[in-house]
């Protein structure tokens, strides 16, 4: 059974990841192809290097990274070739000063690691594999132009007709996730379960990458946006989205806390209240009506996003409210916890999808906890 199970992850990986194996791949022959064929380099290693190295960046920062490969190449050998004519190629001294001087070159200029080592493996290859001769510097300068330039044609070709799509998608499976985890530790506290709230508790320790996912995935949007003729109107929505990542990240965290919490309670002999895992449910419930509100956003659908914003309050109001009622004297202190998470997860959830008044909403999240107003 592991040895299935293993096979399973497996393929649900490749599953996941094949739009990145099919860009590379795509990306690295068509490089090949461009220098043999049409510019007739007879060894371009350089170009399905180049775009493989492009290609591997962390999406939104591509562009910059295309920019910094062209210049470590060209410095790398650049400075390799004065080096070999002056001490000679394939001798030790020629390599200790070709890696330090292309490596102090490199970051002299402010490049990053995966550009410094770039320009050094450059150097280095010309120094131990193929010293050059006149004609080898542009050859490998153009090389890399071709393979960096074909990785950013590549790499947009899926963003340019809608290119806020994939950032759609990861805020919706984002939210989903998050949903379900507050699904899963209402069920284990309705069921008095251990073991269910500790895997509710492990889905949740697993939600900060999502939260990164989310931010890179707006730099990637960012980046093809640049190429998108409408480019001012998405960049309005951008910058809307960017600036509730914030509070997205607190939601989770206090869903984690939430979640923590449920895991004490339920090894505690003293029973569950009825309504706490209700409260929870709509709190999972405002998570799944929020993230539609940011996808609808993003999407240009205006309407809806205020109808599944009007939605997440009312859904968080309510699990506030009925887990205001449940704060009584004498209760563990899991329960209080959990009863103070679910205020600021609401409070945190809807503050990522609204412009609203911050007075006025914490009015309403503490009126609906049945607290005075202040």
């Amino acid at each position: 059974m592991p040895r299935w199970s293993w096979f399973r992850e497996a393929a649900e990986r490749v599953w996941r990841g094949w739009p990145q194996v099919l860009e590379s791949t795509l990306a690295a022959t068509v490089a090949w192809i461009l220098a043999t064929v049409l510019v007739g380099h007879p060894q371009p290693f350089f170009a399905p290097a180049a775009a493989l190295i492009v290609l591997g960046q962390a999406r939104g920062q591509r562009t910059r990274r295309a920019v910094e490969v062209l210049i470590g190449v060209a410095a790398g050998v650049l400075v390799a070739d004065v080096v070999i004519q002056a001490l000679g190629a394939r001798h030790t001294l020629t390599i200790f000063t070709v890696i330090l001087l292309t490596i102090v070159g490199a970051v002299a200029v402010g490049a990053t690691g995966v550009s410094v080592v770039q320009a050094a493996v450059s150097a280095l290859y010309l120094v131990v594999i193929d010293p050059p001769g006149e004609n080898l510097i542009p050859f490998r300068f153009v090389d890399a132009l071709i393979g960096g330039a074909v990785a950013l044609v590549v790499s947009q070709l899926a963003a340019v007709r809608h290119p806020l799509d994939p950032l759609v998608a990861e805020f919706r499976q984002t939210f989903a996730d998050l949903s379900s985890v507050l699904h899963e530790a209402a069920d284990a506290l309705d069921d008095h379960d251990p073991v269910a709230a500790k895997a509710a508790l492990e889905r949740a320790r697993g939600m900060d990458s999502a939260v990164e996912r989310l931010r890179t995935g707006v730099l990637a949007a960012g980046e093809a946006v640049a190429l998108h003729l409408r480019r001012r109107r998405h960049r309005g929505r951008l910058r809307v989205v960017d600036a509730s990542i914030g509070q997205i990240d607190y939601a989770v965290r206090n869903a984690r806390v939430l979640a923590r919490a449920g895991v004490t309670l339920t090894r505690t002999p003293a029973p569950v209240p009825a309504d706490l895992g209700a409260a929870v449910r709509l709190l999972a419930e405002a998570v799944h009506e929020a993230g539609e509100a940011i996808a609808a956003d993003l999407e240009g659908r205006e309407t809806v996003a205020d109808e599944c914003c009007a939605r997440a309050e009312t859904a968080a109001l309510e699990a506030v409210r009925i887990a205001g009622r449940l704060f009584l004297p004498g209760h563990p202190l899991p329960l209080a916890m959990i009863i103070g998470q679910v205020r600021s997860t609401a409070i945190d959830l809807l503050r990522s999808v609204g412009p609203d008044d911050d007075a006025a909403l914490l009015a309403r999240i503490d009126e609906a906890l049945g607290l005075p107003a202040v």
